[in-house]
């Protein structure tokens, strides 16, 4: 199916690419080799340069291969927020020929039963104050070794920045049978053996947080990982190997692990990396290192626009700005245009395609888009129902087809059958997502499949009038959901964070509401809360606030 949108193709990036026949770790060694003292990261002011994080990762490998007996293609839990410790235990389990199970750090010991049981692994690399959800498991599972982590370890230089509590505290003792200390297992650790991998094999397998049942294992091969890193570096023009980005998304996500861990090694570029978001240390960070590039999530920018000491600091450095996760309100956009002077690019992506599928053009973006389909990437409207495909402007499932598309869900051969569909040929993933394209062939988000209000019969996308209420002066988050209604079935609720310092009621909201949209989707309830409840990502938990509303009182 022939698409307008190449019509706005970006100037001089060809439509098909040529990948690496070759393993993520060795875009590590060919980095670590071209610039070994160039620092890749740079942590609340200390800085790791390629060389020392590649022989880290040699040993650490070494301690996994030698002292875990962790075998090629066998699943290792990395349970981790951001830090050094994260990029090198990654690379050490893919250069141990192993698969990466990135898990997100909010779970408890009991979803970590899960991840456990599911993968199979019996391996985890762990932050110390995390250990305490994990040490039940140890040995009352399969899991049989777990290597302890303290952050703070890397913060080796004196710094004014305020340190994230799991950063500023000291290195505990670890005495469990079967757990070790990063700093002995790197001590203690033989040379590993010649890397094995192979493009094809498995690299990492990020779960997925579902909408129903328990998360399931996103198959990803060294093949698909690569190609949404060439993609990016691509679409970004990043052949300038001094740029300087800032990581806040977390690396277990796979927004943040491909933009701000794989694809800067891949490049050859420097990451400011911090443990934890925070509004004042992201601007102290971009303007003390001159940051150019940032990739976040629309509430994390929400955030940061919202700082009343935003214009103390200096953030001319920017460049590009950009994320996904949710649509940036366009009160936002504006307010971004006007202090810096830049359009936020927005993307999409899944966890199943390792990140974006869909990217807007730098040269001509569309707010509130996801853009239009990357390199080798087709993407489709169909049917829900009857996997007819629709044309322009028309409201339906989301599929796409590409290189980096996962293989399946692990241990789960139905639901990846569900997933998949064949369209003339080509094999589509399935989304889950509901958007249409317009007619230049730029992709809009309309909601989840599963998220849709139904008042009287008319449906109400939740997403499309949260963007709505960001245009309201007193409101700095929003979240939809559905109330139940006694006529209407169900009715649309708001629930709100307002600005600081400013006022508002429920009927004003309510009125204002009414004047910017049609009648049936203006929220009829609001609840005003201090804060939204959102996962690790930053992403808001509607489900959460669902899931209340609905519980009896």
């Amino acid at each position: 199916m022939d698409s307008p949108h190449f019509q706005h193709w970006p100037p001089g990036l060809a439509r098909t690419l040529s990948y690496p026949r070759t393993t993520l770790v060795y875009n590590l060694e060919v980095s670590a080799a071209r610039y070994p003292d160039k620092a890749l990261l740079i942590y609340y002011d200390s800085a790791l340069s390629f060389s020392r994080i590649l022989r880290e990762v040699e040993a650490l490998a070494g301690h996994l291969q030698h002292r875990c007996a962790v075998a090629r293609g066998e699943r290792v839990l990395l349970f981790m927020q951001n830090a050094p410790q994260f990029v090198i235990a990654y690379y050490a389990i893919l250069r141990a020929d192993a698969v990466v199970v990135p898990v997100n750090p909010m779970n408890l010991t009991e979803e970590l039963r899960h991840y456990i049981e599911d993968s199979g692994a019996r391996t985890a690399i762990v932050g110390q104050e995390l250990y305490a959800q994990i040490q039940p498991l140890l040995r009352t599972t399969r899991l049989q070794h777990v290597v302890v982590a303290a952050y703070g370890d890397y913060v080796e230089a004196a710094t004014d920045l305020t340190l994230p509590p799991a950063v500023a505290a000291l290195r505990a003792p670890v005495t469990d049978a079967g757990a070790v200390s990063w700093h002995a297992a790197l001590a203690d650790a033989p040379p590993p053996a010649p890397h094995q991998g192979q493009p094809d094999d498995l690299c990492v397998m990020p779960y997925t947080s579902g909408t129903t049942g328990k998360p399931k294992g996103c198959m990803h091969t060294h093949a698909t990982v690569m190609s949404t890193v060439v993609i990016g570096a691509a679409w970004r023009d990043d052949s300038h190997r001094d740029t300087l980005s800032l990581c806040t998304l977390p690396y277990f996500h796979v927004t943040g692990m491909q933009t701000g861990m794989n694809t800067p090694i891949y490049t050859g570029s420097t990451v400011v990396l911090m443990t934890r978001w925070d509004r004042d240390t992201a601007a102290r960070l971009i303007e003390r290192y001159r940051v150019e590039s940032w990739t976040n999530i629309s509430t994390m920018a929400v955030d940061f626009l919202s700082s009343p000491t935003l214009g103390e600091y200096d953030l001319s450095s920017l460049r590009a700005i950009g994320g996904g996760g949710a649509a940036m309100p366009e009160a936002i956009a504006r307010k971004l245009k006007a202090l810096l002077g830049l359009d936020y690019m927005e993307g999409y992506g899944l966890t199943e395609t390792i990140a974006p599928t869909h990217i807007n053009p730098a040269h001509r973006p569309k707010r509130q888009c996801l853009g239009i389909p990357v390199c080798d990437t087709h993407a489709r409207i169909i049917q829900p129902d009857t996997l007819a495909t629709l044309g322009a402007n028309e409201v339906g499932e989301i599929v796409s087809s590409g290189p980096q598309i996962f293989l399946g869900y692990w241990n789960n051969p139905a639901a990846s059958a569900e997933c998949f569909i064949e369209l003339e040929g080509r094999r589509y993933f399935r989304t889950g997502d509901l958007g249409y394209y317009d007619d230049e062939g730029y992709f809009f988000i309309v909601d989840r499949l599963k998220r849709m209000i139904n008042a009287s019969g008319m449906k109400v996308w939740p997403a499309e009038v949260e963007a709505i209420l960001y245009g309201h002066p007193a409101i700095q988050e929003a979240c939809i959901i559905a109330s139940v209604d006694a006529y209407r079935g169900e009715t649309v609720k708001a629930v709100v964070v307002l600005k600081a310092g400013q006022q508002a009621s429920a009927q004003d909201i309510v009125d204002w509401s009414r004047q910017h949209m049609a009648a049936y989707k203006a929220p009829r309830s609001v609840q005003f809360v201090a804060s939204l409840p959102k996962s690790a990502t930053g992403k808001i938990l509607w489900r959460v606030l669902q899931d209340q509303e609905h519980r009896p009182a």
